[in-house]
């Protein structure tokens, strides 16, 4: 049994599945997803759902600085009595969805690497706030359900390509770095999960006069599947079938397209042409 799951059982503490505490004891595993997430001393790190810390403490190791936000308090003790020598540590209890994340990461150097085993509740909200916050972060480097892997890892055209696959090629680079199989958490979830890294770029795939008008064309184009770009704009923008033929004449889009074949540099082009 390993120390992790020794100090799990010692404390009898029992996982919470309302929080989706799913924890990692393998070492193997651990170093490989350290190692994969690329992170040395020139990094400091934002881990998110330490649990016991088994990932932690390997962090720890790699890293400059580490700051690790628990949700559930029971865990802290047993993160401070195992990771007492780790002197690069900053535990801070609380909920990384209301945190302000300004104030948690002002000790540490930016841009800075972001690492979780994200409960899967809160996967897409969490990415989405991590994105979107303006924090310096250098990469995401994140454990997730394999259904979510594949619409980060989405190019157009794909079944899985959808609202988070546009806002995660809009701003990062992602790719897949570890399958990682349901046995091997403890509890084990209902499905397997991937360890994915998302390098944040120097700046956006595709220009655009509005950031905020991208993202909401973007969202229309998948508000009804297997309609038509033109009646996706129609009930999103409440628009008159001629004005939505217009903003994708504009664009040099075919009437008959549907929304969810759309590139990253068409629904600029038509964000472009709405916001004109």
């Amino acid at each position: 049994m390993s120390k992790g799951k020794e100090r799990i059982r010692d404390s009898a503490l029992r996982y919470k599945q309302t929080l989706g505490q799913n924890f990692l004891y393998d070492e193997a595993l651990l170093a490989e997803l350290t190692a994969a997430a690329g992170v040395t001393k020139d990094d400091d790190v934002l881990e998110i759902g330490p649990g016991c810390g088994s990932l932690t403490k390997h962090l720890c190791d790699a890293a400059g600085q580490v700051t690790a936000v628990e949700l559930d308090e029971r865990l802290i003790p047993l993160l401070q009595a195992f990771l007492a020598e780790k002197k690069n540590l900053t535990v801070v209890q609380g909920d990384v969805m209301t945190l302000d994340l300004k104030q948690v990461t002002a000790g540490l150097r930016k841009p800075f690497a972001v690492v979780a085993n994200i409960p899967y509740y809160i996967t897409t909200p969490l990415i989405r706030l991590l994105l979107e916050s303006g924090l310096e972060i250098s990469r995401l480097a994140l454990m997730v359900q394999q259904e979510v892997a594949d619409k980060i890892l989405a190019e157009p055209g794909d079944e899985a390509w959808c609202p988070l696959s546009v806002l995660c090629r809009f701003l990062c680079e992602p790719e897949l770095a570890v399958k990682v199989p349901a046995e091997m958490f403890t509890p084990p979830p209902k499905v397997d999960s991937a360890f994915v890294l998302l390098p944040l770029r120097e700046k956006p795939a595709v220009e655009v006069r509005s950031r905020e008008m991208f993202f909401r064309v973007a969202s229309a184009a998948f508000a009804l599947r297997r309609k038509t770009m033109l009646n996706n704009l129609c009930a999103t923008f409440r628009a008159e079938r001629a004005q939505a033929l217009e903003w994708l004449q504009a664009a040099g889009l075919d009437e008959k397209i549907r929304g969810e074949k759309l590139t990253l540099e068409e629904i600029a082009a038509l964000a472009d042409a709405i916001d004109r």
